[in-house]
């Protein structure tokens, strides 16, 4: 599989549920590996919605369209 210029790489969301620590986490290709908080370490964390950008657009392309 290769990655195209401007590929989009899905950045997750998580909130620790020991320490309450928000972090964001680059996650390539294969996210069945565990993630620990960075703050305390622990494994016990949830994965929140989070919004997305991408930079493969042109600055006219930023808007987000339903077509609705």
């Amino acid at each position: 599989m290769s990655i195209q210029k401007g590929a989009m790489m899905p950045i997750f969301e998580y909130l620790c549920t020991k320490c309450g620590h928000h972090f964001e986490k680059l996650l390539k290709y294969d996210t069945s590996h565990a993630t620990q908080c960075p703050a305390c370490g622990s494994g016990d964390v949830k994965k929140e919605l989070s919004t997305f950008s991408s930079s493969a657009g042109s600055a006219s392309s930023a808007a987000c369209y339903s077509g609705g």
